[in-house]
């Protein structure tokens, strides 16, 4: 502050001069700055060109010769590479630019093009969709609305059937009621108690027991009988101790008092089943109304043709037959060429005496002959006397049975007959005397005997009626000769080859095995032949009721890539909808119709020896898998396509389709996840069906793999290999891929079998195969599991077959096979073997594996013991003797594909086959 007014106080000179120096300093700064440079610069120019061009020092050299100058070198090089770098970027940023532009001229095109398909599609689908309703209404125009019949039900009137003449014309027609059996009805029998009537208390005990065990297990019989359709009525075989039998105006009062009577009885059938030789006919004289018989002995005016039915005898009535004490089909020719062992308790005339008998040409030309039988008696001894061949005839019994009269008595025991008939190649059969009498017990006795054993039945006399024979093709099984001909008869017997013996004693072992064995085929037989008269489809087998075990799924389950690899093998479109089951075949009315006559009682060949008769129940899918022409479309090969379509139609004529993988395991947890997780990413699988065989249930903190696709864990009643086979309604494909928790295949293998097995939907196709071999030196069956070029077996740890043989094999094949395979825990897959064997006559197929079958590190398996080949040797050996013979066969025939692993183009894949 003081200096300040010292400055100021004089005038303000100081500060003055001080401002006139800053200024002048400001201007000498500026011109030093300013000036000088420029001066500077012309000076120095002016120099360089006064020196000339070769002594310029400071303006621009040409030629590079800066460059030249050590230090500045590799600045000049960096120089030009940055150059270069940039023309080249540059370059490039315009071929870019011109690429996005034609990229985005596409865009606007394919934009276009796709509202223009969209416009497309949209009108494709007003067609479609107008198409479908032009067909609807067409198919509404040309097709007539139906409806259920009305049922006529118990307790409404009367349906007024117009009476017949007499109840000796009754007939079908005349005397049942249709309308309580639309074809929709199902079918449904009522049965009534033997309690409910008199004389229920007196029919044999065996008998009225067998009855009722058959009626439990029959899936037509209802409790209702205001909707039955079918009333039968047990009226014997009645005890001995009951005597006399009721008067016939007794049992007529007794008959009409039952409660579903109804006046004539219409709809009703009367059974009268027997075990002896000689069975009561106390229905004879009997007005039995609108109500059919079925029994065993009729007499001409008795029988009622087309009505009544002639049934077959009881023998087995609570029991299964014992296959053991069954001869084998093979040899054919036997000890005896025939025998016959038997006596006539009446009209048994002189011809036992050496006396000759009179030629039947001689006798015809006289009086016609009352009985042909006594010159049978003297013709079959003359056969005997001759020693042209081994045969054996009786006339005398020191033991016979009770018959009726004109009618040969059995001789002895039945365990004797049997031991004689094991050794005979035919066994005859001859009719009573009497023409009155077509039917008798005595005559369906013998013939059943016969069957039963394997001795070829040779019938003596035309006029006898055969159990059921409307609708069994007697003479596939047995020959009938008229009485007349017994001159000939050896020069027949003669004349047969083994091929046709043959033939005719496996149809009749069919004949006895599936109609006569056991109560309860005698009874399916009596309700399926009124069935298929009537024309009322069956009703279909049904499926196992699979009772799931809940599981928690744990991660998305891996996929092995070298499992996973499918090669260039294409199986068909892809298939990105979820799992979709096989479309179910459902048998109508025109093809049941049809069939009657067509499948019943074949000799053995493909699908006719156990299933598709009339008088069984029907399967699923059963027509479609029976033959081609039944369901079957024609796609892809045959109809002139090339290899590509047939590629595309999976080998086969469905052109989608998938199977279900079945899997059986035991407390193998840790394995059967593994096995699991491999079936990841596996094209065509419907889903997976894990058979749960232990009693133990699944851990509680067990994860099951998530592989996409359903699994279904299955759980049993016990401890059964026969489980693997069960037709378990989760199964929804017909191909069913039988699978064992430690089998290791690769996903292009199992794809290459699915193809197989779509060509030959018969066999079974699977990879590990294995042959049966006779042993000389012990005269039996031997299962062999060496490395051969033959096979004849393809164990089910790994094969394809269809859902029809998983019904085949629980509902049809004989019961002491699966009581074996769960006796020794083992030969399910050789039972499924023979069984296929047996129906369809051909060896199953192998396909060729290229990868390790077994799983490596998994826990030892039961087929490691040395137990499990001896077990196997006798369930061979026991098969053979259930079927009779070996129905295995043997092929060399594998199945494997030169173009398995080759890409070909499509024009080039027209002869694509598997070699």
């Amino acid at each position: 502050m003081q200096r300040n007014i010292n400055g100021v106080g004089v005038g303000g000179q100081p500060w003055v001069l001080r401002r006139v120096r800053l200024t002048w300093l400001s201007f000498m700064l500026f011109f030093i700055l300013v000036f000088f440079p420029l001066i500077a610069h012309y000076y120095l120019t002016t120099i360089d060109e006064a020196g000339g061009p070769d002594k310029r020092i400071f303006g621009p050299r040409p030629g590079g010769e800066l460059c030249e100058a050590k230090h500045v070198q590799d600045l000049c090089r960096i120089r030009e590479s940055v150059s270069e770098e940039l023309l080249q970027l540059e370059a490039k940023r315009q071929e870019l630019n011109g690429e996005i532009a034609r990229l985005n001229l596409r865009i606007e095109a394919c934009k276009r093009s796709i509202d223009s398909a969209k416009q497309d599609l949209l009108q494709l689908k007003n067609v479609i969709s107008q198409t479908e309703h032009s067909y609807k209404e067409l198919m509404a125009q040309n097709q007539p609305k139906l409806s259920l019949p009305v049922r006529l039900l118990p307790d409404k009137d009367d349906p007024g059937l117009p009476p017949p003449k007499s109840a000796r014309f009754c007939r079908l027609r005349s005397c049942f009621d249709y309308s309580r059996c639309p074809l929709t009805s199902g079918f449904p029998v009522y049965v009534y108690e033997t309690t409910s009537y008199p004389w229920g208390s007196y029919i044999d005990p065996l008998v009225k027991q067998a009855f009722a065990s058959s009626v439990k297990s029959n899936i037509y019989i209802t409790d209702n009988p205001s909707i039955a359709c079918l009333y039968v009525v047990l009226v014997g075989e009645i005890l001995d101790s009951f005597s006399p039998p009721p008067s016939p105006s007794e049992l007529e009062k007794q008959l009409k008092a039952l409660p579903y009577w109804r006046s004539d009885g219409h709809n009703h059938v009367l059974v009268h089943l027997f075990r002896k030789s000689m069975t009561q006919n106390f229905l004879y004289n009997v007005s039995t109304g609108r109500a059919a018989v079925a029994q065993s002995t009729f007499l001409e005016q008795q029988f009622r043709e087309g009505f009544d039915l002639v049934v077959s005898p009881l023998v087995h009535a609570l029991s299964e037959p014992n296959f053991l004490e069954v001869p084998p089909q093979v040899p054919v020719k036997r000890k005896y060429l025939f025998t016959f062992q038997g006596e006539k308790l009446e009209s048994l005339r002189s011809s036992l005496q050496e006396v000759p008998p009179q030629s039947f040409e001689e006798e015809i030309e006289g009086d016609p002959p009352a009985d042909y039988d006594d010159r049978i008696i003297g013709t079959l001894k003359a056969v005997q006397d001759s020693h042209l061949d081994q045969v054996l005839v009786e006339f005398t019994c020191k033991n016979p049975r009770a018959s009726l009269p004109t009618e040969w008595a059995l001789c002895g025991e039945r365990e004797d007959r049997l031991e004689v008939l094991k050794v005979s190649t035919f066994a005859l059969v001859i009719a009573p005397g009497d023409g009155q009498l077509v039917a008798s017990a005595g005559c369906n006795m013998r013939l059943f005997e016969a069957l039963e054993v394997g001795a070829i039945p040779v019938i003596l006399g035309d006029h006898s009626k055969l159990p059921y024979h409307q609708f069994l093709h007697w003479s596939e099984a047995a020959i009938i000769v008229p009485k007349p001909r017994v001159t000939e008869l050896h020069f027949l017997l003669r004349s047969l080859s083994d091929n046709d013996m043959l033939a005719m004693r496996r149809q009749g072992r069919f004949l006895w095995e599936t109609y006569f064995s056991t109560s309860e085929n005698v009874l399916n037989t009596i309700l399926a032949s009124i069935r298929t008269t009537i024309q009322v489809p069956a009703a279909p087998i049904r499926d196992e009721p699979a009772h799931e075990i809940p599981h928690k799924a744990g991660k998305l389950a891996g996929t092995d890539a070298n499992l996973a690899d499918n090669g260039d093998l294409d199986l068909g479109p892809v298939e990105t909808e979820p799992p979709y089951a096989s479309p179910r075949f459902l048998r109508n009315f025109t093809y049941t119709a049809a069939d009657t006559y067509r499948a019943w009682n074949r000799a053995p060949g493909p699908f006719q020896l156990f299933p598709h008769t009339p008088l069984d129940p029907v399967l699923p899918s059963e027509a479609k898998f029976l033959g081609s022409g039944n369901g079957f479309r024609p796609i892809g090969g045959g109809t002139g396509g090339s290899g590509k379509e047939f590629q595309a139609a999976l080998g086969g004529n469905v052109p989608r389709e998938q199977f279900t993988v079945v899997m059986l395991t035991y407390e193998r947890e840790e394995v059967l996840m593994n096995s699991l997780e491999r079936l990841n990413g596996l094209p065509y699988l419907n889903k997976v069906v894990v058979v749960w065989n232990s009693p133990k249930p699944p851990s509680e903190d067990l994860l099951w793999p998530d592989i996409g696709l359903p699994i279904v864990v299955v759980r049993t009643e016990k401890n059964s290999l026969n489980n693997r086979f069960l037709p378990w309604d989760a199964v929804e494909t017909e191909a069913i891929l039988s699978i064992d928790d430690d089998a290791h295949l690769r996903h292009d293998e199992i794809m290459f079998g699915f193809r197989v097995w779509r060509e030959a939907r018969d066999r079974i196709v699977g990879f590990p195969g294995r042959y049966h071999a006779w042993d000389v030196n012990h005269q039996s069956w031997l299962y062999n599991s060496n490395y051969s070029c033959e096979l004849s077996m393809v164990l089910t740890g790994a094969a394809f077959f269809h859902k029809y043989y998983a019904y085949l094999y629980s509902y049809v094949m004989p019961q002491a096979i699966r009581d074996m395979v769960d006796e020794y825990i083992n030969c399910e897959d050789i039972a499924m073997n023979f069984l296929v064997s047996h129906i369809t006559r051909k060896p199953p197929i192998k396909v060729t594996s290229r990868w390790t079958f077994r799983c490596p590190g998994c826990p030892q398996a039961l087929s490691h013991d040395d137990s499990h080949f001896h077990e196997r040797h006798k369930c061979i050996n026991f098969f053979v003797k259930v079927y009779g013979y070996m129905p295995l066969l043997y092929t060399q025939f594998r199945v494997d594909s030169v173009l398995f692993k080759t890409r070909l183009p499509h024009d080039k894949t027209k002869c694509f086959k598997f070699i």
